[in-house]
């Protein structure tokens, strides 16, 4: 096999061979001295990924966060020493040479995959396959959706993407290509690193697909080319960015390019090449230079190309003064991640507003109240649901939907891809511009959860309404009846899980949703009727506290019962039956444990008490043990649902006001025996 790189000039003398080997030994460098990493990937992209940049790729490396860069995306994001020799050459600040030198190392800026908010220049995290393509797509979405609203002269840029064989087999893709190629993305550029080769061996052990053929299917433009033929990448590029739907471009590579006895091989996917196979490949390749070394000449060319966009973003700025000239503009407003001052006094309104009329409504019911609310007050929100808007009421009247021909729309209809869907609303909030919410049933939280998962690890504000929280829904039965979801979704670090008890906690919910800038949020919303019980709204969000008392009996308390959501009202039934014995029973609303883990300790004994504590929610016990203690009784599901009417399956799963006094009476009496007992 031939194994030179083409040596094809480029400007300034400096000739193509010389940029992308100094990535590619950079990269085997890293990988052989951390004895750990994948050097295949990058060494075969290392000539598609030296064209886009030198070329191609609109950015500034002293301004990684200029908000009309290109944004390039490592969906294959075990290469991840790819970007950062990327990002160390073009002169990103704080990427040097050491940082590589400490590849996957404690307190390093070059973790095994791609971190955003850790890592100037990695504009996702990327490493679970095919989420990086899915965020891409929500990335050249919001672009498309700025660019309607503003024009060219603000909003201007390419989304990129370097995807891999296990991108495309992950069933995710489908989703993500399908939707782009339905609004005609045509800012959405996927580099297909088609190299034939998983960690298992070649592809054909596992797949057959024409993925040309799938990507032409879903609307994409799409071709093969040499991977390594620059003038044929730089040709590829060219056409991709003059089409007018998304693109594909399969770059045939050969994985591990360069070392003699591993390239085309999955022994170059995963795993430090070695010292002697590393010696080969300098000969190999015409690269005499130690480990981490690059010439003085090379490097002054790349950091050349990182400068190359200050002259454009100079530009940017001086038009965005042109359009902003006044104090507040829509575009200021747009690029701006603090809630506007026409929201607090909407939001605030529409609270005193249920708490004075205290409507008995579903909680998702009054989830559409507030989005009715808000809508005007906040134009970056942008909604949508997974084939589900007229369940989840999650389209304001005033929303649009988004077309492919109505770009300027503020409502999506995702169709049923609630992977694609919660991938691409953290492209959105990554790029910037817009709040994104989806909707979709809380039992499909289970597709969405990857995405969840990196929002969480990102730190990013996207909101799911999450409806049909419980065995409320009723007679659609166990398969959409969720139970362990709650317990789930609350394992997740810094995820906020909501389930509003009535009107004036859904409000708040999203108040506090909207206000978590480094959050994400799940709203989790009944489907059945729930009273208001909230009557005294004040200024003060309660459920910014993620619990609090709402009922505090005369003279101190003998247990406290603690609910969630529906179960709220249930708690508060229960501690008439337990007046009725004589037992003083406190009322907490427990909306959102995830933030009254957060509170002081004093402030969680103030709510919790010293007595016998019984948790009710309509779902698995999970952690709740922890706010209970060794004396606290759960009512709640053990097991999973039945199809049935709501009111019958509370009653014949014991969820009632009866059964949370007779725990609460059995806790009581349990804990009067240790008492005698020490």
């Amino acid at each position: 096999m031939n194994i030179s790189t083409p040596n094809r000039m480029l400007q300034n003398g400096i000739a193509h061979h010389d940029m992308a080997n100094a990535v590619r030994f950079l990269v085997i460098d890293a990988v052989e001295k951390a004895k750990s990493g994948h050097p295949g990937m990058p060494m075969g992209m290392a000539d598609v990924a030296t064209v886009l940049f030198s070329r191609f790729l609109k950015f500034d490396a002293a301004d990684p966060r200029w908000p009309d860069r290109d944004r390039f995306v490592l969906s294959a994001g075990h290469g991840s020493m790819l970007l950062y020799a990327l990002l160390f050459l073009t002169g990103y600040e704080g990427i040097t040479l050491d940082e590589l030198k400490a590849f996957r190392q404690w307190g390093s800026k070059t973790p095994g995959h791609p971190e955003y908010g850790h890592t100037p220049g990695v504009e996702t995290t990327t490493g679970p396959l095919g989420q990086g393509i899915a965020t891409a797509v929500g990335m050249a979405l919001a672009e498309r959706l700025l660019n309607a609203r503003f024009g060219d002269d603000l909003v201007d840029h390419y989304t990129y993407v370097i995807a891999g064989d296990g991108c495309l087999m992950e069933g995710l893709s489908h989703e993500a290509i399908s939707l782009a190629g339905h609004l005609r993305l045509n800012r959405l550029i996927v580099l297909f690193d088609d190299n034939e080769i998983s960690i298992d061996g070649s592809t054909s052990l596992s797949c057959s697909d024409d993925q040309l053929a799938r990507f032409q299917a879903s609307g994409w433009s799409a071709c093969r080319i040499d991977g390594h033929d620059p003038e044929a990448i730089a040709a590829a590029i060219e056409r991709a960015r003059d089409n007018d739907r998304p693109s594909l471009i399969a770059c045939r590579t050969v994985i591990g390019f360069g070392a003699p006895n591993r390239q085309g091989t999955e022994k170059a996917h995963g795993a430090p090449l070695g010292a002697d196979e590393i010696a080969m490949t300098r000969v190999a390749l015409d690269w005499p230079h130690q480990p981490f070394q690059v010439p003085d000449f090379v490097i002054e060319h790349w950091r050349r190309i990182g400068a190359r966009g200050q002259g454009a973003r100079r530009a940017w700025i001086e038009r965005t003064r042109r359009h902003t000239s006044i104090p507040r503009s829509p575009f200021h407003d747009a690029l701006n991640r603090k809630l506007p001052c026409e929201y607090a006094g909407a939001m605030d309104q529409l609270r005193h507003r249920f708490g004075a009329e205290r409507p008995t409504i579903a909680t998702r019911q009054a989830s559409q109240l507030v989005i009715d609310t808000i809508a005007e007050a906040l134009p970056n929100l942008l909604g949508g649901s997974a084939d589900l808007t007229h369940s989840n009421l999650t389209r304001a009247r005033t929303q649009q939907p988004v077309r492919p021909d109505r770009l300027a729309g503020n409502y999506i209809h995702y169709g049923v891809r609630e992977h694609a869907m919660a991938a691409a609303m953290n492209g959105v909030a990554l790029h910037g511009g817009f709040i994104p919410y989806g909707g979709t049933f809380l039992t499909f939280a289970d597709y969405s959860r990857p995405a969840i998962r990196l929002a969480a690890l990102m730190g990013i504000r996207v909101i799911h309404v999450m409806t049909h929280d419980s065995i409320g829904l009723g007679e659609d039965g166990p398969t959409h009846q969720p139970v362990e979801h709650l317990a789930s979704l609350r394992a997740i670090p810094n995820l906020q899980v909501f389930r509003p008890g009535d009107a004036v906690e859904t409000a708040e919910a999203w108040d506090c949703a909207l206000r978590a800038e480094t959050s994400p949020s799940v709203l989790c919303l009944s489907r059945q009727a729930l009273p208001t019980f909230r009557e005294n709204v004040g200024d003060t969000n309660l459920v910014a506290f993620g619990a609090y008392v709402v009922v505090e009996p005369e003279g101190g308390r003998d247990v406290t019962l603690i609910a969630t959501g529906s179960e709220v009202s249930i708690a508060l039934e229960a501690a008439k039956l337990l007046a009725n014995d004589g037992v003083r029973a406190a009322v907490v609303s427990a909306p959102c444990l995830d933030l009254f883990r957060r509170q002081t300790a004093e402030y969680r004994a103030g709510v919790l008490g010293s007595v016998p504590r019984v948790g009710v929610e309509a779902a698995v016990e999970g952690d709740w043990a922890r706010w209970l203690g060794d004396s606290g009784g759960f009512v709640g599901m053990t097991g999973f649902g039945a199809s049935a009417p709501a009111e019958v399956l509370y009653r014949q799963f014991g969820i009632t006001a009866e059964a949370v006094a007779a725990s609460a009476l059995h806790c009581l009496a349990r804990s009067r025996v240790a008492e005698t007992s020490s």
